[in-house]
């Protein structure tokens, strides 16, 4: 990923993606107010460059940002919740979450975003595995 990857965040994103089964994922970094694109696994470059800095409340990694809670959608093609961004769509996925990572004192590190191929709201036991797989993200930044 040209010039955004970070090697430990995006070998993380893989592993992580791999072992769930997605197809497609992002990790942000909160740098200040906004978070930061570090990783990106199987999203196009148009869309790698409109999300390289998100702020609070723009998106479904905004909106994770802003809230500490996950953000999902069951169709990212078809979401008109205002939750997915136009080109967003441009990832041929489906399912799709925002999870929000704290540090220990319950503030918003980073966001991993992990995408589907198959349509649906994820399960509440797996979104707890998720939250607790996201929360193993590796510390600290470039």
């Amino acid at each position: 990923m040209d010039g955004v990857a970070t090697p430990p965040y995006q070998s993380w994103l893989e592993s992580f993606a791999s072992a769930r089964g997605a197809m497609a994922g992002t990790v942000h970094v909160r740098r200040g107010e906004l978070l930061e694109l570090v990783a990106a696994l199987n999203i196009p470059p148009p869309v790698v460059e409109a999300v390289r800095t998100v702020p609070p409340g723009k998106g479904m990694a905004g909106l994770a940002l802003s809230s500490r809670e996950p953000v999902q959608t069951c169709n990212l093609q078809t979401d008109e919740s205002g939750r997915v961004q136009p080109g967003a769509r441009k990832v041929p996925v489906r399912a799709s979450v925002a999870l929000p990572v704290l540090d220990a004192a319950g503030e918003v590190r980073a966001v991993v975003g992990i995408a589907f191929f198959q349509e649906g709201d994820l399960p509440a036991e797996m979104m707890r595995t998720l939250m607790a797989a996201a929360a193993g993200l590796p510390p600290g930044g470039p």
